[in-house]
């Protein structure tokens, strides 16, 4: 495939919109579009400020998915980058620009790969669907999750999903995401007594008190992880604490901190052994959760099955299953009992300034994406 690839030509046309999330800037109709010109029945559903649609396509059969999202995160200072981050461009075989690599490359190779899939097995088994959305890069609380909701109320179930994402570390393939571990925050107030620092007898210094149950938190071993998963990891983001003068002890401190998790612990016992540790050391606190998903892992099946051939037939790779990084909308989707990997280009400039995905892969993303449906349904 060469540079003027139906890929590459549509992942620009998606590029060239600026989809800072919530806003979908068009970006969705395009897609929609597409699919239904190749027999697709398109289900727009926006709730709140988020655009998300479902399309499907098929009567009977298994449902597999192609799950993504259309808004990226902010450019930046549009000074810092070579070009400017939403007109995309060539150079020296990259695509460079705003989601190029997070996952309007993934978006364009998951059309084109249905569309040629059609062209050829026009009466195919099985269903395909697409679920997208413009609310993945934010706080997520009106994009795939309430997709789910309403496929469950639709009795609408996907039994596989292919998640966009950029999984792979530093070859398109070399790397497929079969499970993510589950995240688990807490903003934590220790309270203490203000009072001057001449006279900490008259006070309680929320720093000082916190301090040890700060280190045995650091220091616990939480679990040793296992085959899918490593070790759950305790790390504190943010702490706060002082009225800004050098003479008086603060009333209060604040702590943000996160747990991400494996299969091998429960978000419900990290909050008890939490709170253990913390009326151990005799605090005063208070705690508020927010559990930003669950662990999931699809270990094996026709998915995972499908997917590692795929990779191997279009790059010649021998793909490593791994469930490290942060989180996906494939937290929302795994629980329905859906099968789920995520499978991209390489990630090394996600997020970044001059963020760029090789024209190269996201060809070799297409036929990967291809090679799928055929492993599935024919």
């Amino acid at each position: 495939m060469s540079n003027n690839s139906p890929t590459l030509e549509f992942a620009k046309q998606l590029i060239s919109r600026a989809s800072v999330t919530p806003e979908d800037a068009g970006c969705q109709q395009l897609m929609a579009d597409r699919l239904a010109a190749i027999g697709f029945e398109i289900k727009h559903l926006r709730f709140d400020d988020v655009d998300n649609f479902w399309a499907i396509r098929g009567d009977s059969g298994p449902i597999l998915c192609f799950a993504g999202h259309t808004d990226v995160v902010p450019s930046g200072p549009e000074s810092s980058w070579n070009t400017p981050p939403f007109e995309p461009t060539i150079q020296d075989g990259m695509l460079y620009g705003r989601g190029a690599a997070d996952m309007k490359g993934s978006l364009a190779a998951m059309v084109v790969a249905v569309e040629n899939f059609i062209v050829e097995h026009a009466e195919h088994n099985g269903r395909i669907a697409f679920l997208i959305t413009s609310d993945e890069e934010g706080i997520a609380a009106n994009g795939t999750v309430k997709v789910v909701e309403w496929l469950s109320q639709q009795q609408c179930i996907p039994d596989y999903c292919l998640v966009g994402e950029p999984s792979s570390s530093h070859q398109c393939g070399d790397t497929i995401k079969n499970g993510r571990r589950g995240s688990l925050g807490c903003n934590m107030r220790i309270i203490g007594q203000q009072g001057h620092v001449a006279y900490p007898q008259l006070a309680s210094n929320p720093i000082h008190n916190a301090a040890p149950a700060l280190a045995e938190l650091a220091a616990h071993e939480w679990d040793c992880g296992n085959d899918f998963f490593p070790a759950t990891s305790f790390q504190i983001s943010n702490i706060n604490g002082g009225t800004g003068a050098t003479n008086v002890i603060p009333g209060e401190l604040n702590i943000v901190f996160n747990f991400r998790f494996s299969t091998e612990l429960t978000d419900q016992q990290l909050r008890q052994r939490t709170e253990e540790i913390l009326d151990k050391h005799q605090l005063n606190y208070e705690l508020n959760w927010h559990l930003s998903g669950q662990p999931f892992l699809t270990a094996e099946g026709e998915l995972v099955d499908a997917a590692v051939k795929a990779v191997k037939e279009e790059t010649g790779l021998d793909t490593v299953l791994s469930t490290a990084g942060g989180t996906s909308d494939g937290r929302f989707i795994a629980p329905m009992g859906t099968q789920v990997v995520e499978l991209g280009p390489v990630n090394a400039t996600i997020h970044q300034i001059d963020e760029c995905a090789s024209v190269a892969d996201l060809n070799k993303l297409t036929g990967i994406y291809q090679s799928v449906l055929k492993h599935l349904f024919i």
